[in-house]
């Protein structure tokens, strides 16, 4: 197992358990305990986990946002099935906001033979369809988050405002049933809800590590968007208990379409 398989494979565990064993890592990934030691010390200086005694623990803090590149390691079919199911919502000669992100990448990744508008705050995003030619690409403006490589701030809030859109793809780094939709960065947030008020309808797109966690900055309550396209990681109850709230869940194939053209190197860890 290579070393970014064996990174993905420890951040997917952590996500979903909260903790891990170096020594139970060991055995699972067929390795030796000091190449574990080894990624465990190159997960925490990437700022994906915390090491403790005998293992690591998951970063719980609802403020912290992954790095990209750590996040583009975690998820990655179920972001890819994610974004097939999302080319079923979108219809040639649509005008589309479609969020930054590695979620959002992956449905670019998707929509690039669509002959469809989009406006996205995603540098990654933009560069992923520059060539299409079947996109008309449109850029937000605004300040750039370095590391993210997403657009923020008051330029970019007036731009959206000077337009309206038919879809809003929406992003989220938690989805909760209180809560609702909420995400690391204020800044993030403060946009997510600018492309709310400018589209006539919002789908979100969010893997099943999101669904029943809150992040750091409120984005909006559950019934303000049409459905949520998630993966079948989300367990039967929290479908079940979604639905009550009267929010629809969109659950994404295990082995969707083959995407024409869809790249694969960004989601599995290159930056």
């Amino acid at each position: 197992m290579r070393p970014r398989e064996r990174h993905q494979r420890i951040l997917e565990l952590v996500t979903k358990n909260g903790s891990v064993d170096a020594e139970a890592l060991a055995e699972e990934l067929a390795v030796s305990a000091i190449t574990v030691r080894r990624d465990l010390a190159t997960l925490e200086e990437d700022g994906a986990l915390r090491r403790v005694y005998r293992g690591a623990t998951r970063i719980k803090s609802g403020s912290y946002e992954p790095p990209f590149p750590v996040r583009s390691k975690l998820q990655v079919e179920a972001k890819r099935q994610i974004a097939a199911a999302i080319r079923d919502f979108v219809d040639d000669g649509q005008t589309v906001i479609l969020d930054a992100g590695t979620t959002g990448l992956a449905i670019g990744e998707a929509l690039a033979d669509r002959h469809v508008t989009i406006c996205t705050p995603s540098l990654r995003v933009a560069l992923a369809l520059a060539s299409s030619p079947s996109v008309r690409l449109i850029m937000t403006g605004g300040i750039v988050r370095p590391v993210e490589q997403s657009l923020v701030g008051s330029a970019a809030i007036r731009m959206l405002e000077d337009h309206h859109f038919d879809l809003y793809i929406m992003t989220a780094s938690g989805v909760h049933l209180d809560h609702g939709f909420s995400e690391w960065n204020p800044e993030d947030a403060e946009l997510k809800r600018a492309a709310l008020r400018v589209a006539s309808r919002c789908i979100v797109a969010c893997d099943s590590s999101k669904v029943g966690h809150t992040a750091f900055a409120r984005i909006c309550d559950l019934d303000a968007v049409e459905m949520l396209v998630t993966d079948e990681g989300v367990p039967e109850e929290q479908r079940a208990a979604f639905d009550a709230k009267g929010l629809k869940l969109r659950i994404a194939p295990v082995h969707p379409r083959e995407i024409p053209g869809q790249a694969s190197q960004a989601l599995e860890g290159e930056s």
